[in-house]
């Protein structure tokens, strides 16, 4: 195979993989280099010149000109008679520049010239891409879907990179087709091996987050600060947000005129109820806009143990719970204090405390009433045994029990 021959081949790999020219010629110099080490055990005596445009390759030993039946080391020394036949007049102890061609290296070599070069080309591509991605870590990321498994979606972007959307980071509402373009946020980027895995992510925090900078022109341009962001995906989310300027009403600009900003987000996200909040530094009052739509009429607070005792009226209880424990948990993520609910009692009201039919209910179920918010006897009364089975880990005869025990205490 001639010189450029084999460069013309090897020049393919510039234009298929867009390297630049100096960073090519240095990956077929490094090449060059491990063939000539194999062939002639070193290769500091030898200048590789590589012009991957033309075409041009051309490898040149040099050595130093020592008397016939001298030389010692036939890489570094060449007889004079032997030099003469390059050019005449060279004599002892001058320095011959002698091309080698890339037959001299054998046919072998130069097959594992073209395997090296894939396997340095593939090196710095992967080098490439993961430094590539490893700087938008965190950034909204498009990609059309390729390929759907059981607990995996495979992507391609527009440059052909393959991006993983796991299982586990997919809002469990989402449903893809082959040859749609989806967003998410890339989350981390991992070597598997030599080559870079893309992770992506919609279950992210920090997904809803670009997604409200993307959508609300007030937070890109900084006028609105985003103070935190938690979610559960799919289901519910809470956002509370900022502003160093009287003149805005933050909640109101996210949300937009009869939610026409914040509905594009939620579709995005498989419909999440998306809540927003005015943050504040006055903790109780913070506390009771987490827990919206609930109306709280009292917050009793102890910072040493992060725990907030939160006090409303009976109707106020489940809005305060949500669906399936969702806005008391979010509640809590977002304030940072662990929320549990208490009835406020009504001196007019005559209800009774759980506590007070401990001779006929164990105290375990008692106490799995009140770590969701029902302390007395009608909060637990005004819940269907459905609602009450799926707010606690109590079995339906066990609730059915406890529904007959109390009603039988207020028919008295």
């Amino acid at each position: 195979m001639e010189n450029r021959d084999l460069v013309d081949s090897f020049s393919e790999f510039k234009d298929e993989k867009d390297i630049e020219r100096v960073t090519l010629m240095a990956i077929l110099e490094d090449v060059f280099r491990n063939a000539l080490k194999k062939r002639f055990g070193n290769d500091d005596n030898f200048d590789i010149i590589v012009n991957p445009d033309k075409g041009d390759c051309q490898i040149f030993r040099n050595r130093i000109v020592v008397n016939d039946g001298e030389v010692e080391n036939e890489n570094y020394e060449i007889s004079l008679s032997q030099a003469r036949k390059i050019e005449p007049d060279f004599e002892v102890g001058e320095e011959v520049s002698e091309e080698v061609k890339l037959e001299e290296l054998g046919r072998r070599a130069i097959l594992a010239l073209r395997q090296n070069l894939n396997s340095k080309v593939t090196e710095h591509d992967n080098t490439t891409l993961y430094k590539q991605f490893k700087d938008i870590i965190g950034e909204v990321y498009s990609a059309e879907v390729h390929h759907i498994r059981p607990k995996v979606v495979i992507l391609m972007d527009e440059e052909g990179n393959e991006i993983v959307l796991p299982k586990d980071k997919q809002i469990p509402s989402d449903f893809f087709k082959k040859g749609e373009t989806i967003k998410g946020i890339i989350e981390a980027v991992e070597l598997k091996g030599a080559k870079p895995q893309i992770i992506m992510s919609r279950t992210s925090q920090q997904f809803l987050e670009r997604l409200f900078e993307q959508e609300i022109p007030e937070i890109a341009d900084g006028h609105i600060t985003i103070k935190k962001v938690v979610r559960i995906p799919g289901e519910k989310a809470k956002v509370a947000v900022d502003t160093f300027d009287d003149r805005i009403d933050p909640v109101g600009a996210c949300v937009g005129m009869k939610g026409s900003r914040i509905h594009g987000i939620v579709r995005e996200l498989g419909n999440e109820n998306i809540d927003v909040i005015n943050f504040t530094n006055n903790t109780e009052l913070f506390i009771k806009r987490a827990l919206a739509p609930a109306n709280v009429n009292k917050v009793v607070i102890n910072e040493e143990t992060k725990k907030a005792n939160v006090y409303l009226a009976l109707e106020e209880v489940s809005r305060a719970i949500g669906r399936g424990g969702q806005n008391i948990k979010l509640a809590g993520m977002l304030t940072g204090y662990d929320i549990d609910v208490m009835r406020e009692l009504n001196p007019e009201d005559d209800d009774v405390e759980l506590r007070e039919f401990s001779d006929e209910i164990e105290s375990w179920v008692i106490e799995e009433f009140a770590r969701i918010g029902l302390d007395t006897a009608k909060s637990v009364l005004s819940l269907s045994v459905d609602e009450l089975m799926k707010r606690t880990d109590l079995e339906e005869e066990t609730i059915e029990n406890v529904l007959r025990i109390l009603k039988e205490e207020f028919e008295d």
